[in-house]
């Protein structure tokens, strides 16, 4: 994707794939094994191309690996058909009986403690997250920290990119390892962005989630407006003493220009940890 070209909130950039088509994809390479991108194509009611697009996705991340054998046709002359079938760890991302186990002991959690236990416990979680990934992101400098973050997710399992926009940066998580639970436990999601908040140091908008029903989770990491920099005057200038100064006051003198500079002029109105 180039730089500065937005992406609408839950869609996921070309080469992605959604969380739904591809728990789908999964479970049909569960159930029928290996198959052709035609046989999908039929299975899931989605164009031939639409389907590539997602196989290569899933290739790419390695959930799904091809196979050549050969089809036989009216005169016995064989070709070669590429079929699909999972990875080590694409079976470890198919539907397994631990969604629900976790999603039980969750509720049983809150029933005999009370929604603070849960969310004490997504809070602890987020912090072990943080505790596995911070190493690699505090190692770079700040500006190269969210692909950094979406280098070090990818491999936690969460398939992250990163997307530059004239508002600021966006983190695009195109899997989610907990969705089942955290479309009952939204507070799940509330910590991951507490989390990428402590990371970035910075303030942080959780745009979409793939457990709200959207395409992928969205983090937005907004420019700081420069009306939103106080500047404050040196002592004894002509502004410390109360004289109206002749124009904007600046640390240099003169005002930096939004434009030159990239930033957006608008001020910010996001609310930190918001879903």
């Amino acid at each position: 994707m180039k730089s500065g070209q937005e992406v609408p909130s839950g869609a996921a950039p070309a080469g992605a794939t959604d969380g739904r088509t591809r728990d789908r994809v999964v479970r049909l390479l569960l159930e029928r094994g290996p198959s052709t991108a035609a046989d999908l194509s039929h299975e899931l009611g989605l164009s031939p191309a639409a389907v590539r697009r997602h196989l290569d996705a899933m290739t790419s991340d390695g959930t799904i690996t091809t196979t050549s054998t050969v089809v036989r046709g009216p005169r016995g002359r064989g070709r070669p058909a590429r079929r699909y079938t999972l990875t080590e760890a694409g079976h470890q991302a198919g539907p397994t009986a631990y969604s629900d186990l976790a999603a039980g002991a969750l509720s049983f959690l809150a029933d005999a403690c009370g929604p603070d236990a849960i969310a004490e416990f997504a809070r602890a979680r987020g912090v072990d997250l943080e505790r596995q990934i911070r190493d690699e992101v505090v190692a770079v400098p700040p500006a190269e920290r969210p692909e950094a973050i979406a280098a070090a997710m990818t491999q936690a399992g969460y398939t992250a990119s990163v997307s530059e926009l004239p508002t600021g940066t966006q983190i695009c998580q195109h899997h989610c390892p907990v969705q089942h639970v955290a479309e009952r436990f939204p507070a799940l999601c509330e910590a991951e962005t507490a989390m990428l908040a402590r990371l970035l140091d910075t303030h942080v908008q959780r745009l979409a989630t793939i457990a709200h029903g959207d395409g992928v989770c969205t983090t937005h990491i907004p420019v700081i407006p420069v009306e939103a920099i106080t500047v404050f005057p040196a002592a004894g200038s002509a502004v410390a003493a109360g004289s109206t100064p002749a124009g904007p006051a600046s640390v240099s003198g003169a005002q930096p220009d939004p434009a030159a500079s990239g930033q957006t002029s608008q001020p910010s109105n996001f609310s930190e940890g918001s879903l």
